[in-house]
């Protein structure tokens, strides 16, 4: 039997991340109680990169799950699959985790089924175990442990949201974009942009992020600033990649994204 390496989920190089407040200090100290974490926040501010940092920081594996509606109970915690020999049972990401001691980072667990998400009770709880009903199995939680989910709270219908029995397992921190002179720092940091091209980025950020609620379910994220700016450092011309990269995956309504479009040849024509 081939024995399991949990350390290939090891971040091996340090994920850039820009603390805003007391962030790091907060994980940190819910890492070391081994507390579930909920990160709230808009697409593309940052979640997902800071539990890489963290992880990366505290030297532990980081096993990610990129949850969709499609999902299942078995997706998480494994299933029996048919080989040569007849079946074997196949850890899912959480059963891994759990068993090896690493980070589970659910991201966008609210995309996820209901049905699905409450397989995460038991770890959530004094319990820190999972059952694997199907193999008649129960894994006692690794010292190591820890489980972070994450979604946006601004995104969520009433129909699609994650039940008070489940949020209330998890200490939670709210994450949003940052101040335009340090989201400006970060795009320039992520692409080598020169400062000044950075900060009319975020300008351009800014008047998109005043149109949520407005027009836009979503403003423009700090991910999007820095596909932008990428696309400058491949010699697109600033107008051409702001179009490509900030306004037309955000919106296909005219009128808004002829208002963006006016706001891109004000600040780059």
């Amino acid at each position: 039997m081939t024995t399991f390496d949990i350390n290939q989920y090891r971040i091996t190089e340090e994920p850039f991340y820009q603390a805003q407040v007391n962030e790091v200090a907060l994980y940190e100290a819910a890492y070391a109680a081994r507390l579930p974490v909920m990160l709230k926040g808009p697409t593309g501010c940052g979640k997902s990169r800071f539990v890489e940092h963290m992880a990366w920081k505290l030297g532990k594996p980081l096993i990610t799950v990129a949850c969709n509606e499609d999902m299942t109970a078995s997706d998480l915690v494994g299933r029996y699959l048919l080989d040569a020999n007849g079946t074997r049972w196949i850890d899912g990401p959480l059963t891994l985790a759990a068993r090896y001691g690493a980070i589970c980072y659910l991201d966008e667990v609210v995309e996820a089924r209901q049905d699905t998400t409450v397989v995460i009770h038991p770890l959530t709880d004094h319990r820190r175990n999972l059952p694997l009903d199907k193999k008649g199995e129960l894994v006692t939680a690794h010292p190591d442990f820890q489980l972070v989910i994450s979604y946006n709270p601004g995104y969520q219908s009433l129909m699609k949201d994650l039940k008070q029995s489940t949020k209330q397992r998890f200490a939670a921190m709210e994450f949003d974009y940052a101040s335009a002179d340090v989201e400006a720092g970060i795009v320039e940091k992520e692409t080598g942009v020169d400062a000044g091209l950075a900060a009319q980025l975020v300008r351009i950020a800014v008047t998109a992020r005043n149109l949520k609620g407005h027009g836009l379910d979503e403003g423009i994220s700090t991910r999007l600033l820095v596909y932008a700016a990428t696309l400058i450092k491949q010699g697109i011309p600033a107008a051409d990649a702001c179009r490509m990269a900030l306004v037309r995956p955000i919106t296909d309504d005219a009128d808004i994204r002829d208002t963006l479009d006016h706001a891109i040849d004000a600040i780059f024509g």
